[in-house]
């Protein structure tokens, strides 16, 4: 743990993002986000317009989430300050982006409880568990990111 401590002030690169502390966190952050998405996309999208966003959120931060994590791994970010910022900046915006989702679907959720169609309930269900825990993952990351990019 020391290890992890004493590097705070630097971008990890390589198999080195899977070993430091925030950035250990992009593996989770995409398996519960495309859990999230995948089953959104199971069920029965109604009402379209909640639905939608969790859907867009789930989709955008996956793909952001692995393009980010493949610019650390491949050294892209060349240990600059700015890219600290960047971390904590996207991570941030991840974090409210996937909590307002989360909320709408839990809404979206609750009022489908008298509904025909208890699979997509069930479903429905998980996705909620799932978003929260992305968004907990996401904020996470984003304060850890905060004290690193504050070390720099």
């Amino acid at each position: 743990m020391a290890s992890n401590t004493a590097t705070m002030g630097n971008l990890p690169s390589g198999v080195g993002i899977c070993t430091t502390i925030p950035d250990i966190l992009y593996l989770p952050e995409l398996i519960f986000g495309g859990l999230v998405w995948i089953l959104v996309a199971c069920t029965l999208v109604v009402p379209e317009n909640p639905q939608g966003w969790v859907m867009f959120v789930s989709v955008f931060c996956f793909v952001m989430t692995f393009i980010w994590m493949m610019v650390f791994a491949c050294g892209g970010h060349h240990n600059k300050g700015s890219w600290a910022a960047a971390d904590f900046a996207y991570h941030g915006l991840a974090a409210f982006f996937y909590l307002s989702a989360s909320v709408a679907l839990a809404k979206v959720t609750l009022e489908k409880e008298d509904g025909a169609n208890f699979q997509d309930y069930q479903l429905d269900i998980s996705a909620v568990v799932f978003s929260y825990v992305a968004t907990l993952l996401y904020f996470i990351h984003t304060i850890l990111s905060a004290i690193r990019w504050k070390s720099f």
